[in-house]
């Protein structure tokens, strides 16, 4: 493979890559410490891939991505790779874990999207959408705020959010959106299974399409003064929701 690489670092990011576009992974060092389910699970996901994996002393690992928290993985992958399409999202979801996808309608702000992409990093979200007309690219900005996330969660963007949604919905994917007029409360519904939450912008919220697009509409419960939060705040509250409640199914 030619080109110039870059490293990415953490089990969800180099895990995302290989899922998503395995050719675009050289090589991976995972520490020979790491003896656990994750990495047995990554290694047989890069031996699927034809990817190489090579045992790695932690000190070579640290050297590699100082102060990072690279969790003993890091990959070696192109830096220029192709733009992550709708249906290769799709496509690359499996049957290991459900979806949690972040869907958002207007975010404009790079300050709003890089914290929406580290929150979505956090709950482990598999990607974040958002369309192409009213959406901001992953600019400098983006990059700074998101601390990391904008390269172990796709960004992939749409021409049209409604036909996405409706994609989304033929391939299994439950569709909440956020709204602050819904009848219904977060924590009143179901959302352990495969989901996509979508958000609106703070102040304009879902555009109409969008919001009759979704399957179900459900609002963050306010008890202050405040009529919104940030959409940052808002999707860290809905995905790790979905968190809660599949851990809370599990543990039954």
């Amino acid at each position: 493979m030619s080109g110039d690489t870059r490293l990415i670092h953490g089990f969800h990011a180099v895990t995302a890559r290989l899922r998503l576009a395995p050719e675009d992974v050289c090589e991976i060092l995972l520490a020979a410490s790491r003896q656990d389910a994750r990495a047995h699970k990554l290694l047989a996901a890069a031996q699927a891939a034809g990817v190489k994996v090579s045992p790695t002393e932690t000190a070579r690992l640290d050297a590699l991505a100082p102060g990072a928290r690279h969790q003993g993985v890091i990959a070696r992958v192109v830096a220029q790779s192709r733009q992550v399409t709708l249906d290769d999202l799709l496509d690359s979801l499996g049957d290991s874990e459900p979806a949690l996808l972040l869907v958002l309608d207007g975010v404009t702000d790079p300050h709003n999207l890089g914290a929406c992409l580290r929150v979505a990093d956090a709950a482990g979200a598999q990607a974040v959408i958002a369309p192409k007309d009213r959406a901001c690219g992953l600019n400098a900005t983006v990059t700074k705020v998101a601390s990391g996330a904008a390269e172990t969660v796709p960004y992939v963007m749409v021409t049209n959010l409604a036909r996405a949604l409706r994609t989304m919905q033929e391939r299994g994917l439950w569709l909440i959106g956020a709204a602050g007029e819904a009848e219904k409360e977060l924590y009143d519904i179901d959302a352990a299974g495969p989901v996509a939450w979508v958000l609106g912008a703070e102040g304009s919220g879902l555009r109409r399409l969008t919001r009759e697009s979704c399957d179900l509409l459900a609002r963050i419960p306010m008890h202050g003064t405040v009529e919104s939060l940030n959409v940052s705040v808002a999707a860290g509250l809905c995905l790790f929701e979905s968190v809660r409640q599949r851990r809370a199914s599990h543990a039954r």
